[in-house]
């Protein structure tokens, strides 16, 4: 793939800077802060686009004080469960009830995405994709939760490490449990002009 200029990741995600840098983009990482509570009658989709939206509006903001107007590619995912919103724990104990009631149970992974630039259309979609467990002991519960892996992950697991033992079945984008639908992204990163193909040989 070749751009002109850089793609900006909106996103202080290691998966997500790995999968860009596996892809061969060029990009730089430029972190989005911003309020992330969850509005009065939002459904988890809603709240999911609505907070990758902001992120990369957020930082094309930004960019554009300097002149800057680079593409921007910007996410949230989130872990759902009986329309629960299973965020990041907030310790041991808490990551250790997620995963109880993520035992045995299909859960849906969301990713909110948006891709685009200061004043210029954007495009903001979801991706979806459902994950079932496992039925867990509480010894492999408390296992994994020991081994740090889900501190900083909403659902309090990371299915391309260690948690990949917890998972029985994906039905869906495997990336997008990951962090990213890295296909649809590049997808609309071409249909964009921010990307151009392949060079022919």
């Amino acid at each position: 793939m070749k751009a002109e200029k850089k793609i900006v990741l909106a996103s202080a995600s290691p998966r997500r800077k790995q999968m860009f840098k596996d892809m061969g983009l060029p990009f730089e990482v430029i972190p989005a802060d911003i309020d992330e509570s969850i509005y009065p009658g939002e459904t988890p989709v809603e709240f999911a686009v609505r907070t990758a939206g902001e992120k990369g509006m957020v930082v094309a903001t930004r960019l554009a004080g300097d002149g800057q107007r680079p593409w921007i590619v910007s996410a949230d995912t989130i872990v759902v469960l009986d329309d629960d919103i299973l965020t990041k724990p907030t310790n041991s104990s808490d990551a250790q009830a997620m995963l109880r009631r993520l035992s045995g149970r299909t859960h849906i992974v969301v990713t909110g995405w948006a891709v685009g630039r200061h004043e210029d259309s954007w495009e903001a979609r979801y991706t979806a994709t459902d994950v079932t467990f496992h039925n867990l002991t509480e010894q492999q519960i408390d296992g994994y939760v020991a081994s740090g892996e889900g501190a900083d992950k909403a659902g309090s697991y990371a299915i391309q490490g260690i948690g990949a033992f917890l998972v029985k079945q994906v039905n869906g984008c495997y990336f997008n449990v990951v962090g990213l639908p890295i296909s649809e992204v590049v997808r609309v990163l071409l249909e964009r002009g921010a990307l151009t193909e392949f060079l022919k040989p």
